[in-house]
């Protein structure tokens, strides 16, 4: 059914966002503890332990045929994204390993156009330059501030790289996922694609996590959970190019995680950029044209 564009999804997107930035944090503590392949299956695990449940309550069916294929397409796409991701983070400074990421959204709506044959708009290129300015203003400003740089942050930051490669197919099969399948199946098969990918590996990749590791991981997979559900009923309610902008407000919260958690400072650079992403943000997602509203279960 087609009715005007609401602000609800858009909202809706950026509560995602937060919620992943936040579950961010956590996984960085818990990559540098013990490593970002266990701290990965420790999540997708206790996801899916979260998820199940929560599935068969709401009437899920076992997936088939090309539904059942995406999910393990996209399963499998993820869990390279985050594993790279969670890998290079913990080498990395939040600010500096989100910014890289950015790359990602810039080309997902591109990409949108050609995989979804959705219209790119002016509006919607425009407010992805602007973000992605904000982000070579905090970059540029940390190298001359002199930032620390020596190989395991290089090693990091090119580990985000290849996770932005991932991350950008991640976004275009998200939209793609999300018209076809309940929020809650969604989250569901992620996890699980995820974990049987990854658990081969245990017999000589598993230490046995401490408790607050666990505490960790848990609450990250909570926080996993709510943001794909959050993202998942967005992404049927909207078209990619008008949430993808709002990927941007990422730096800002994982900007105040990295000054909160792990002591890493604030500079008038930063705050600027974060301020470009902000306002590009506001213009890609203001005065939206009416959207194809999906029927799907949330």
């Amino acid at each position: 059914m087609t009715r005007p564009a609401s602000i609800l999804p858009l909202l809706i997107a950026a509560a995602g966002i937060a919620v992943f930035s936040v579950m961010d944090a956590l996984m960085k503590r818990a990559s540098i503890a013990v490593g970002a392949y266990e701290a990965m299956l420790l999540r997708s695990g206790l996801g899916v332990a979260v998820m199940l449940p929560v599935w068969r309550a709401r009437g899920g069916r076992v997936p088939r045929g090309a539904l059942l294929r995406l999910h393990v397409k996209r399963g499998a796409v993820a869990v390279c994204m985050a594993t790279t991701f969670f890998w290079g983070l913990a080498r990395t400074p939040m600010a500096t390993g989100i910014a890289l990421s950015f790359i990602a959204p810039l080309l997902a709506l591109f990409l949108a156009a050609v995989v979804l044959g959705e219209k790119v708009g002016a509006r919607a290129v425009r407010a992805a330059l602007l973000g992605f300015a904000g982000v070579v203003v905090i970059c540029v400003g940390r190298a001359r501030a002199g930032g620390m740089m020596p190989g395991p942050v290089l090693q990091g930051m090119g580990s985000i790289l290849l996770s932005a490669l991932f991350y950008a197919w991640n976004l275009i099969l998200q939209r793609q996922q999300a018209q076809l399948a309940s929020p809650e199946e969604v989250a569901l098969s992620q996890f699980l694609v995820g974990g049987l990918i990854l658990l081969p590996a245990a017999p000589w990749l598993w230490v046995a996590p401490g408790h607050v590791v666990l505490a960790t991981v848990a609450l990250s997979a909570v926080l996993a959970t709510v943001s794909l559900m959050l993202l998942a009923w967005a992404y049927a309610r909207a078209e990619a190019q008008l949430l993808v902008p709002i990927e941007y407000s990422a730096f800002i919260w994982s900007a105040l995680m990295g000054w909160l958690w792990f002591a890493e400072g604030l500079t008038w650079p930063t705050l600027v950029g974060a301020g470009l992403i902000a306002l590009g943000c506001w213009i890609g997602t203001r005065g939206t044209a009416p959207v194809h509203i999906e029927q799907t279960a949330l």
